[in-house]
């Protein structure tokens, strides 16, 4: 993948301690090797990355903060909101590697660790950083000279994840300081709980040291005592899904249009909270492993969406609910130089947290009456106890009649009185002056008015304050007189400001800017106090996003028809239908039904083009997904085992930019597959092999198949390849289906969307599709006649051929091993067992008897053949064509004869050469029962 480089910087700070002495102002001017560095450009080259030895200590967030947020525009690839979050990497060296990550969201509060036994092309890691799409990326600089493994696999996905590499000097990694924060920044309830489970954690330790190392002497900012939510994350806890498959499902987000709904996430997010939608979006991207935890978010939603009074009442509080993730993250982020804009913020923060807070009531009472245990959590959080307290802390510093305003002016009036009188003697005498400031300006907009005989109306930003605004037609006749100033045009209105109204807006915001500072030691008081529960706002917080996601569900349920799933060892799914699909066809969706065990694991499908394969297998893993983060599944039943890993391979598409063709495209992606599946992984694969040449790709293809089968995970295969169905049709585990089409009308083709057992026995459903498109009469006639010719010659060679019929012997000997396996270890009474395997050796010895007769007439039919030199059926077709079907059939039949058969426990191979005359093998087979 081409890989366009984006600026990274390192950081080698003298010091790590707050204080500031004028050695450390000395050696921040110093380069590693003692030269004297410019602070003026802290920058130097070194190689591809920009490298910086050296950072003012006083430099302030807002000004001199290199440069880390990602150039989005709204969403990233992957549907993030624009979010800062900072992460570190770190790794053992060795075979299997295990690396260790921390991230801090600086927007929302909440620290992430998580430790990773990965394999070495380090997919979980790259999962764990696609999921919280850091902006910027801690890594040791030792570990970019020269470059490891992990680094470059970082460096090429920088693309996919929008991140910076930043590299930091290895002393910051530290699992002394990383415990010592967590003991220190950790909420106290949270400690030990924590400790415990970082315990034997190193790496994940030392990435936590070296973020918070990060946002202290790179961001300006530090977190107070007992702050931040920081919790474990083990890996082993979500479903892994791989950058690819996100795109190939659009999980969250529409391949043809970023900014469209037509996703899953599009689909399920009815939420109506910032942190139900982010909630959300993590849970798709790492749905859950854990059944007791699926079952509890089942019982929820069945209770949310059968209720209808409380599901109302449940959106109704939620619907004014305010972002208080990041309301609470500003809170309890303290700048290391406070500035007067950081003071206005702070304001904000705290009339915002009153409103959220007189929000809780209504979301208890809403799940009054609630049986489910998640709901009652929930509504316990929420209780009058937990919130009183934070609320007469703020009574006692804030005016009562003070809430939240979005307009500007409401804003900065609301924050400009929110301090009660009294705290502060000179706070009164700005507030006088501020009103006055007020009133001559709204005074001097009436005066204009009238002098002028403008209908001026009175506008106010943040920017230019108090500004006019009239319409352009009152100005047709005349000119606007001499006294407006800045006058700007904005199609049919005209914005303007007179000096008067300069030096008045002038007035006020010093008037206000004073305001704030008397007010600035009581709100920071305030805010130190409501610091001390901050473990139960967050948890309040928690507790309202998952109700929030979950009333999201109901939402969709409801009005969609869904059904609740079953976790069990089978899949099994009747009437399901593709839920993307269904919402954007306003059509009666055609449902087809899913069943998968370990003996029908390997389902092929077969069909027309434009038949629905592709959405027949996509619709079996977004199922899945839905199923695995607690939502309910659009199906009349349906019951799912817990998948581990969910990988596809779906794209046709050249990738131009990174010079890669489908074929090497397809190829890279089923190469990632291989390496990292196993029996608790699901596949759908959809076109295998068809970027390359026919031989080739249907070679590939089976091969391919073939560990799949062996990997005994979930695999649904599309592909219009009929010879690789009827090849693999004889491997255990497999099945063949295909999507039914009605071509019964002459040039017309009818697709029923109908999954039916088989493979797809229509012939030549290409050929009539190009009579639909239209081709030219003549081209499409020599088609058809060169089609049957070869179908002829490959059929009369492949129904005669002794390997086909050996393989359907393995198959049978596999079966019966297993039927046997199951009788042994079943609890059937002596007499009931006698019976049954009675029918068993009736039915076993028919089939091979079967068989046998049909090796007899596949012997005397080449032999036949040989003698007669072949059927004349072929001599219209060209030289060419005949070597290449005589090539395939020797192809196939070798391959059939040297493939080893395992069954679903891996018994010894049944040998292919093995002649044993079947008629002692009967006879061996009565004497063991």
């Amino acid at each position: 993948m081409a890989t366009k480089r984006r600026t990274s910087t390192s950081y080698s700070t003298g010091s790590t301690t707050n204080s500031v002495s004028t050695s450390t102002r000395t050696a921040d001017r110093l380069g590693t090797s003692g030269q004297i560095v410019s602070t003026s450009n802290p920058f130097y080259t070194t190689g591809d990355y920009a490298t910086t030895i050296s950072r003012p200590r006083t430099v302030r967030r807002s000004t001199g903060r290199p440069s880390t947020a990602r150039p989005r525009t709204g969403v990233s690839t992957l549907g993030a909101e624009n979010q800062e979050i900072i992460c570190a990497v770190s790794e053992s060296r060795g075979i299997s590697p295990t690396v260790g990550l921390a991230f801090i969201n600086l927007d929302t509060g909440e620290a992430v660790l998580s430790q990773i036994c990965d394999s070495q092309t380090y997919v979980r890691t790259i999962h764990k950083l696609t999921v919280f799409n850091p902006t910027n990326i801690l890594i040791m600089s030792t570990a970019a000279s020269p470059k490891s493994k992990l680094f470059s696999i970082i460096e090429d996905s920088l693309d996919d994840l929008e991140s910076m590499i930043t590299l930091l000097d290895r002393r910051y990694w530290a699992e002394t300081t990383g415990i010592e924060y967590i003991q220190q920044l950790a909420f106290a309830e949270d400690v030990e709980s924590i400790k415990t489970a970082v315990s034997g954690n190193y790496y994940a330790v030392c990435c936590f040291a070296a973020v918070l190392k990060y946002i202290e002497l790179g961001l300006s900012k530090t977190f107070p005592l007992r702050s931040l939510r920081i919790k474990y994350e083990p890996s082993e806890g979500s479903m892994l899904i791989d950058l690819s498959t996100m795109h190939s499902l659009e999980l969250v987000q529409n391949l043809q249009n970023a900014k469209s709904k037509d996703c899953l996430f599009g689909l399920l997010n009815e939420t109506l909270t910032p942190m139900g939608g982010r909630l959300l979006r993590g849970n798709i991207l790492q749905p859950l492993t854990n059944p007791d935890t699926l079952g509890t978010r089942y019982d929820a939603l069945e209770e949310l969406s059968t209720k209808e009074e409380m599901f109302f009442a449940v959106r109704q509080a939620l619907k004014p609910v305010l972002d208080v993730d990041k309301i609470l993250t500003q809170l309890i982020l303290v700048p290391l130089e406070p500035s007067v804009k950081d003071t206005e913020q702070a304001i904000n923060n705290v009339i915002m947290l009153k409103e959220f807070l007189s929000l809780v009531k209504p979301v208890f009472e809403a799940l009054v009456g609630s049986r489910c245990s998640m709901l009652q959590e929930i509504r316990a959080l929420c209780t009058s106890e937990k919130v009183e307290p934070i609320l007469m802390l703020i009574d006692e510093v804030i005016n009562e009649d003070t809430t939240y305003a979005k307009q500007p002016l409401d804003l900065r009036n609301q924050r400009t009185y929110a301090v009660k009188s009294g705290v502060n003697g000179l706070l009164d005498v700005a507030r006088q002056t501020y009103k006055e400031g007020m009133t001559d300006a709204l005074q001097h907009i009436a005066d204009l008015d009238e002098e002028h005989g403008l209908s001026l109306q009175r506008k106010f930003d943040n920017t230019r304050q108090f500004y006019l605004r009239l319409k352009a037609e009152e100005l047709e006749q005349r000119d606007l007189p001499a006294v407006f100033i800045n006058v700007f045009r904005k199609k049919d209105i005209i914005e303007c400001q007179t000096l008067d109204l300069l030096k008045r807006n002038g007035k006020i915001a010093s008037a206000h800017t004073e305001v704030l500072l008397m007010s600035d030691k009581a709100i920071q008081e305030l805010i130190s106090n409501v610091r001390e529960h901050m473990s139960i706002l967050f948890k309040i917080c928690e507790a309202i996003g998952m109700l929030d996601m979950l009333a999201s569900f109901a939402q969709v349920v409801t009005s969609q028809d869904y059904i609740r799933p079953q976790i069990t060892e089978t899949l099994g799914v009747r009437n399901g239908r593709h839920p993307i699909r269904e919402k954007i066809h306003h059509t009666k969706f055609i449902p087809n039904d899913v069943y998968a065990t370990q003996q029908t694991r390997f389902q092929i499908i077969t069909g027309c083009n434009m038949s629905g394969k592709s959405t027949y297998i996509r619709s079996v893993a977004l199922m899945t997904v839905m199923a695995q983060i607690g939502c309910f599944v659009p199906a009349q039943y349906a019951v799912f085992p817990i998948i581990r890993q969910l990988f596809a391979r779906i794209s046709m598409d050249d990738n131009i930019e990174a010079n890669v063709s489908t074929f090497a495209a397809e190829m890279r992606e089923t190469a990632f597959i291989l390496r990292n599946i196993d029996r608790q992984s699901m596949v759908i694969i959809d076109e295998l092999g068809r970027g390359t040449s026919t031989r080739d790709g249907l070679g590939i293809a089976i091969a391919i198949a073939e560990a799949l089968v062996e990997s005994r995970a979930l695999v649904w295969f599309a592909t219009h390849f009929r010879d690789l169905a009827n090849i693999m049709s004889e491997r255990n585990g497999v099945v063949n289906l295909h999507l039914a089409v009605d071509m019964s009308e002459q040039d017309k083709m009818n697709m029923l969307y109908r999954i039916e057992k088989g493979s797809e026995q229509e012939e030549h459903y290409g050929l009539k599709l190009a009579r639909v498109v239209p081709l030219p009469v003549d081209v499409v006639e020599h088609a058809e006649h060169v089609a049957k010719t070869l179908e002829r010659q490959v059929k009369r060679k492949q129904k005669r051929s002794p390997a086909i019929i050996q393989a359907r012997r393995r198959k049978l000997l596999l079966n019966l091993k297993e039927h046997l396996i199951q009788a042994k270890n079943g609890k059937m009474d002596d007499e009931t067992l006698k019976e049954w395997l009675k029918d068993l050796q009736k039915e076993f010895v028919i089939r091979m008897s079967a068989l046998d007769d049909e090796a007899q007439r596949a012997e005397m039919g080449l032999a036949d053949d040989e003698d007669e030199g072949g059927g004349d059926e072929m001599d219209d077709v060209p030289g060419e064509a005949r070597r290449t079907t005589a090539a395939v059939d020797r192809e196939l039949e070798q391959h059939l004869q040297n493939q080893t058969y395992r069954d679903s426990d891996g018994i010894d191979r049944i040998d292919a050469t093995e002649n044993d005359s079947q008629t002692s093998g009967h006879r061996t087979f009565s004497e063991e029962l």
